[in-house]
């Protein structure tokens, strides 16, 4: 099991910028990131692989979302720029060890806790 433990969440004016932060116990081959608003299903964001040769993006963040990872501090990063209040959610870090079906979430084996990122209109 992989531990996994979110920050950076905050509250931020819409056109800002956060960076999201995931410490794990082990990075494993894929890490990704989802969203989960309050009455809505969980979201996949953006996952890339160990090499980051490969990765994949939600089209509703695609050119403002950038995922990365520091193996060295076991460490997967989300840059989140020109937020919108649409944006406004529960931000998880999930982790798997095969890339195939990566934006569905019942395919990720461990999960962090969250963190809250609202944006202001």
């Amino acid at each position: 099991q992989v531990e996994l433990v979110e920050s950076g969440g905050a509250l931020v004016q819409a056109g800002g910028s956060l960076r999201l932060s995931c410490v794990a116990s082990r990075l494993e081959y894929v890490m990704g990131w989802f969203r989960q608003a309050p009455g809505k299903e969980r979201e996949f964001m953006a996952a890339d692989t160990k090499t980051g040769r490969i990765s994949d993006y939600a089209d509703s963040v695609k050119g403002r979302f950038t995922i990365s990872r520091d193996n060295g501090k076991n460490a997967v990063y989300l840059q989140m720029n020109s937020l919108k209040p649409e944006d406004t959610a529960v931000y998880y870090c999930a982790s798997k060890a095969t890339w195939g079906t990566v934006r569905d979430a019942n395919t990720y084996a461990d999960w962090g806790q969250g963190t809250q990122v609202t944006v202001s209109s």
